[in-house]
């Protein structure tokens, strides 16, 4: 099996170098993959055609027609689209996603999956890796913590396991957002147990990428 992921930004990519290979197994052996970050996540084109500037690497906007390219290119199984929730209703946003997909012909497979609320959430599924990675994380932030709920994800990761905090890094301003969460991705992501997290988000991705790999199998 071959199959196309697409996240919304760089420590996204981070992330998934290290679980997916955890989920299917080692690059070719016997499945193939290509994972591409983009530059945020951005909004459904109206008429889910594709809009904006390519090269600003917007996802959602440039979706409509890297969908309909692999859909037209040989040898992919499957495109994997991997996004932040957010705020938005999660029902209605994957109608949407569902649509975009259906509306470009061909239409690859092409499975969503939605990180609640943010990527962040994955890591706080697996606590016991997080304190791995950060043995002075604070306890009491992360007590407080509703798995994939909607609370300002990585604010509450940093508030547990960045010196000063979420309010020291918006502070600073950009990059360090970007450069903290590149860190969390290599840090946490070796040790997150994939069969134990407790993020429905990221079990829905890990079991959606597996049954892809069985009815592809062989």
């Amino acid at each position: 099996m071959h199959v196309e992921i697409l996240v919304e930004d760089s420590s996204g990519k981070v992330l998934l170098n290290t679980l997916v290979p955890k989920i299917i197994g080692a690059w070719g052996d016997p499945h193939t993959w290509n994972i591409h970050s983009y530059k945020g996540i951005g909004r459904i084109p109206s008429g889910l055609t594709t809009q904006g500037d390519p090269a600003k690497r917007i996802l959602l906007e440039q979706l409509p027609r890297v969908l309909q390219g692999y859909g037209n290119t040989p040898g992919i199984d499957a495109v994997v689209v991997v996004l932040d929730s957010d705020r938005r209703h999660c029902t209605d946003f994957l109608a949407d996603l569902k649509a975009l997909a259906a509306n470009c012909n061909p239409s690859p497979n092409t499975l969503f999956r939605l990180a609640i609320e943010e990527m962040e959430a994955w890591y706080l599924g697996d606590r016991e890796a997080l304190i791995a990675a950060y043995p002075r994380a604070k306890m009491r932030v992360l007590d407080n913590y509703v798995q994939d709920g909607v609370c300002g994800t990585w604010e509450l990761l940093a508030d547990a396991a960045y010196p000063g905090g979420s309010a020291a890094i918006k502070k600073a301003g950009w990059p360090l957002p970007g450069q903290v969460k590149h860190e969390w991705a290599e840090k946490i992501g070796p040790f997150l147990d994939i069969d134990q997290n407790q993020s429905p988000s990221f079990c829905k991705f890990r079991d959606g990428l597996r049954q892809i790999a069985l009815h592809n199998a062989g």
